[in-house]
């Protein structure tokens, strides 16, 4: 009989899925470009304790979504339920000053499970991206008014993911898995600019607001190979491989431009769509071809290490709006060649040892990205990078089989005389690998 708790959790997995979008509650600037600011892969403690170093990492006991054929490792009689949440801290800085915020959210949900001794199964939702930012600007009209210029978004994308993964025999000493993940990118973005007139003359100036509504709703694929190899009696080399093919898609846009009293915010007149026209249009959306690499080495049951490089023609979506409307104006961001490059050291915890503190795992990591942004500003290219750092602690639960996750990272985006983002994330994940499938005998 199926475990009332596999049906109760996939229930709450399906709900989840209409209701959850990346949000946070902080002005995020660099949001406003595409479809937002990528949440991977801190958003994940199991990541995030690394640095982001995930292509090679697998176990029996959590979800590893960064590379699909970790599935394979979940073993036959068993059942892995992953949740995380996080609490991410905040600073905005450049030359004229700072602010900061703080706000927590769900950092993901995901599942593991048996269908064959050599065929497993994987799914789960997560953040994919981000948009929250507000700013206002003033400029001076016919020498005498002032306009104050509003720039806002809220919303973002969420990612629901379904994988196999397989076990493929290669011979005593090493393993083979293969997997693949389908994956549902939905969500919605809304951004606007609103024009406010400051003097009192309403016969010639009008407020006005352009607003624009992106819906997501995209499928997209990954593809994950993972292989071992015995070396000697204590270590093991591990490979890691991802791809994402390119796709081409299109997203559903509604704009709407119209101006207003300010006083009372009443109508006056809508400017797009014309009377009768279709304020709904199609605006494109494109994933780009994506190879990661890992690699690890490991003394079994002791420490590992572990490398990862990621390289594509540019980091996450590229938005491109239907250039009939344009609505927002044109884009000060382009896109060009993306890489990822992290590093990570793990102290293994021994589950034989005689006192708990020997079966906690630690570990530490650094990652570096370049050129995740680029923007153009005052007619020159200026690359916006990444860089981080993370760590954090296993704690074992119910034996070993159960596990408990803290971490720590801090990443760095972008640089002061332009705009830097500096985030310090904590995370607490909980992952249950629960005896569910075994069949019971009796005497």
């Amino acid at each position: 009989m199926i475990n009332k708790r596999l049906i109760l959790g996939l229930i709450g997995l399906i709900g989840l899925i209409g209701n959850t979008q990346a949000q946070n509650g902080f002005n995020i600037p660099y949001s406003q470009f595409g479809i937002g600011t990528g949440e991977q892969p801190f958003n994940m403690p199991l990541a995030a304790r690394l640095g982001g170093t995930v292509y090679t990492r697998s176990a029996n006991n959590y979800v590893n979504p960064f590379n699909p054929a970790s599935y394979a490792t979940v073993e036959t009689e068993s059942f892995v339920f992953d949740m995380g949440v996080n609490i991410q801290v905040t600073n905005l800085r450049d030359e004229s000053g700072s602010m900061g915020d703080a706000d927590g959210n769900l950092g993901y949900l995901a599942i593991a499970m048996p269908i064959t001794r050599w065929w497993k199964l994987g799914a789960g939702l997560m953040p994919f991206t981000t948009v929250d930012y507000e700013s206002v600007s003033q400029s001076t009209y016919l020498d005498s008014g002032v306009v104050k210029t509003i720039y806002d978004g809220t919303g973002g994308g969420s990612l629901v993911f379904l994988g196999s993964a397989f076990n493929i025999p290669v011979g005593k000493g090493r393993t083979l898995q293969a997997g693949f993940n389908l994956n549902y990118l939905t969500g919605r973005v809304e951004r606007a600019i609103s024009f406010d007139f400051q003097g009192n003359d309403s016969t010639y100036f009008l407020d006005s607001r352009r607003y624009r509504q992106t819906r997501l709703g995209n499928i997209t694929f990954d593809f994950g190979l993972q292989f071992r190899q015995q070396l000697g009696e204590h270590h093991t080399f591990g490979l890691g491989l991802v791809y994402k093919p390119y796709r081409d898609m299109t997203v559903r846009d509604k704009a709407l431009i119209y101006t207003y009293h300010a006083t009372d915010q009443t109508l006056v007149d809508t400017v797009f769509p014309a009377s009768g026209g279709d304020p709904e249009y199609r605006s494109r959306l494109e994933q780009a071809q994506t190879f990661g690499v890992g690699l690890s080495f490991e003394r079994n049951r002791r420490w590992m290490v572990a490398f990862d490089a990621t390289f594509a023609d540019w980091s996450g979506m590229r938005y491109t709006e239907d250039t009939a409307h344009a609505v927002l104006g044109n884009s000060a961001v382009s896109y060009g060649p993306y890489s990822r490059y992290s590093l990570a050291f793990e102290k293994i915890g021994d589950m034989d040892a005689s006192t708990y503190l020997g079966r906690i795992s630690w570990s530490a990591g650094a990652h570096m990205a370049q050129g995740v942004l680029r923007l153009n500003l005052g007619g020159s290219e200026q690359r916006v990078d990444e860089w981080g750092i993370g760590a954090g602690m296993t704690l074992p639960m119910r034996k070993g089989r159960s596990l408990l996750t803290l971490s720590v990272a801090y990443s760095s985006l972008g640089s002061s005389d332009v705009l830097q983002l500096n985030s310090l994330t904590f995370g607490i994940a909980v992952s249950s690998c629960e005896r569910w499938f075994t069949k019971r005998k009796y005497n």
